[in-house]
């Protein structure tokens, strides 16, 4: 009897010791998965402070030139701060009988804030209005300056992401896609034009070589982007049957209707938008095309000249960009030979930016684009298209048989060595004569 009990005793010894080893066992065992939980925390903790640190220790590095930009511009605001500058800015502009430029009244506007601060009703209203004065995207500097000041004031103002320090610095034309200096002031830049989003055409008076819209795509006349890869990204540069330019060989089918200029002398108004030089017309210039009237909107200037005559180029062409009420194309081309020097040329030169840049309005120079026409109007007539992207169709082309004279030395001057699109297929388009 007291053996059995012993025998119970030890067994239940036994068990007791066995349970007692297996939780500890299994405590021991959880302990360890929460060290080494622990170590891999505090190892990706220190990476972070050792990444902190060397951030912290860059932002240092950057403070000392931050605190001098602060410095000036503190200096610059206590130098307008009594507001003198500013009262004789608004004196000397107020006496400006044209109005001022998006540029001046940039300017004042910046001098408004620099005074008065973000906070002053009047400084938000001047850089309001140089947005409104401003025509994109010649002038996107205006722009961005305006609409990044208006958002540190705290106005309900959309910034593009063409105006953020992150995007990269836009050309006034960017060479981005543009509305060709071809027909299209609103599309009326005949090669350079593109429709908006709703369907219809940009306004008129946008450049027509030049950029046309803030996201629009660029292209150029040589490389990657040249003419054989517009159809990549203008499906209608690839695909169309009705592009142009053309060679202007026969035969030929009669018409029996004229066309008439009637261009009036205006101020000048000249841009170098990236494509071209182009001259934007005053309202006023006309052209009639069997009877229907078609308003000028500007002209611009192709190296060497778009259309062939029987194969062959000349040393340039200006195209004059027409657009009747129904909103129909007309382009009126005038091939320019090397010769004597033209005289009209000659002012247009002396006045054109060299550079990619905002329209230019000399003071007092007036021009009538008439002086670049030739006294005879006998012309070569086809259906064709923008002659740059998007290339649309079904716009009229008109080219004068007689040539006018451009000297050697006038044709170096121009700012682009090539800007003109290689002649396109006919596709049995018949080309037409009066």
């Amino acid at each position: 009897m007291i053996r059995t009990i012993a025998i119970i005793l030890l067994t239940l010894s036994t068990a007791g010791a066995g349970y007692f080893g297996w939780t500890q066992k299994k405590s021991n065992s959880a302990v360890t998965e929460q060290v080494a939980e622990l170590t891999q925390k505090v190892e990706e903790a220190d990476k972070k402070v050792e990444a902190t640190e060397e951030e912290l220790a860059a932002n240092k590095e950057m403070l000392p030139p931050l605190m001098t930009k602060a410095q000036e511009l503190e200096a610059v605001k206590a130098a307008f701060s009594t507001g003198t500058v500013l009262k004789d800015l608004e004196a000397v502009y107020a006496k400006e009988k044209k109005g001022l430029s998006p540029e001046r009244q940039l300017g004042l506007a910046g001098v408004r804030l620099l005074t008065n601060g973000t906070k002053d009703p009047a400084t938000v209203e001047a850089f309001q209005k140089a947005l409104e004065m401003t025509d994109w995207k010649a002038q996107q500097k205006v722009i961005c300056a305006a609409q990044n000041a208006l958002a540190a004031a705290g106005q309900p103002v959309k910034v593009m992401s063409e105006c953020t320090a992150e995007a990269p610095e836009a050309k006034g034309s960017s060479k981005a896609e543009t509305k060709d200096a071809h027909a299209e002031k609103a599309d009326a830049k005949e090669g350079h034009g593109k429709d908006d989003k709703k369907g219809g055409k940009k306004d008129d008076k946008k450049d027509a070589h030049g950029p046309a819209d803030a996201h629009a795509v660029h292209w150029d006349y040589e490389g990657a982007m040249g003419p054989e890869n517009w159809g990549k990204e203008f499906p209608t540069c690839g695909r169309g049957k009705s592009q142009a330019p053309l060679n202007i060989k026969g035969p030929f089918e009669k018409v029996r209707f004229s066309v008439a200029p009637d261009y009036k002398q205006g101020q000048l108004k000249i841009v170098n938008n990236g494509h071209t030089i182009q001259v934007n017309v005053p309202a006023g210039s006309k052209i009639r095309i069997d009877g229907k009237p078609y308003d000028l909107l500007q002209f611009h200037f192709h190296r060497p000249s778009e259309e062939q005559i029987d194969g062959k180029p000349s040393a340039m062409v200006v195209h004059f960009v027409h657009k009747n009420t129904e909103g129909e194309l007309a382009v009126l081309a005038v091939m320019l030979r090397e010769g004597n020097e033209n005289p009209g040329i000659k002012t247009l030169w002396t006045h054109a930016p060299k550079a990619e840049g905002p329209e230019v309005v000399p003071d007092g120079v007036m021009f009538n684009p008439a002086n670049l026409l030739p006294k005879e109007m006998d012309f070569f007539h086809y259906d064709g298209s923008l002659t740059t992207p998007p290339c649309t169709e079904k716009v009229k082309f008109f080219i004068l048989k007689t040539q006018v004279n451009i000297a050697k030395e006038q044709v170096s001057d121009f700012p682009f060595k090539l800007n003109a699109r290689p002649v396109q297929p006919a596709n049995g388009r018949p080309i037409y004569t009066n």
